[in-house]
């Protein structure tokens, strides 16, 4: 199934197949992309993928097509990200435009408004799953105290103060610079 021999195609396989398959918009996507550049070709560590993402996240705009340019120009530079997103992009843009001259008629559809009850599941399923793995990743980085404090300031930042992601995102980057600055002073100290 790897196509080791040429990346471009990898690249374009991976892209499509998420682009199609990424239903419910960016935040969907993302586990699909994840497992592609993790699992699937080996891009980049599970490490690097969060980094990634934590960076896109902070950054404006669809954060998938985000992913596949830094994915494409990670790869093969700029002709790779180019690449990327447009075999990201073009399948859902192709199927919007020959749905257009039909979307009266699926507006209305009892058939496809419960396709999309019966997807809505499977994506928050994927997105806690992906979330699961991001805390246990703070917690092995950051320690369990620490983890769950940020956790629960994340949680209070966006949902009961409203304050903007991308504001929240910067200022977690910020906290794990220090913090990381502070445990490599205490351990280079510890150890002279």
């Amino acid at each position: 199934m790897k196509n080791k021999n040429n990346p471009y195609a990898e690249l374009a396989v991976s892209m499509i197949r998420t682009g199609i398959l990424g239903y419910g918009g960016g935040p969907s996507v993302i586990p699909l992309i994840r497992h592609d550049a993790v699992a699937r070709y080996g891009w980049l560590t599970d490490e690097e993928f969060g980094e990634t993402l934590a960076i896109a996240n902070a950054l404006p705009g669809p954060i998938a097509t985000k992913m596949a340019a830094y994915l494409g120009y990670r790869l093969k530079g700029v002709k790779g990200a180019v690449l990327s997103v447009l075999a990201h992009i073009l399948p859902s843009s192709l199927a919007m435009l020959l749905l257009l001259s039909a979307v009266h008629y699926l507006a209305g559809s009892k058939a496809v408004a419960g396709m999309i009850a019966a997807v809505s599941p499977v994506i928050a399923v994927m997105l806690g799953i992906m979330a699961y793995e991001f805390a246990q990743k703070a917690f092995k980085g950051l320690g369990a105290i620490a983890g769950i404090v940020s956790l629960a300031l994340a949680l209070l930042l966006l949902e009961v103060l409203h304050i903007h992601p991308a504001i929240v995102i910067v200022l977690f980057l910020g906290y794990g610079t220090v913090h990381y600055r502070i445990l490599a002073k205490r351990n280079k100290g510890g150890t002279a």
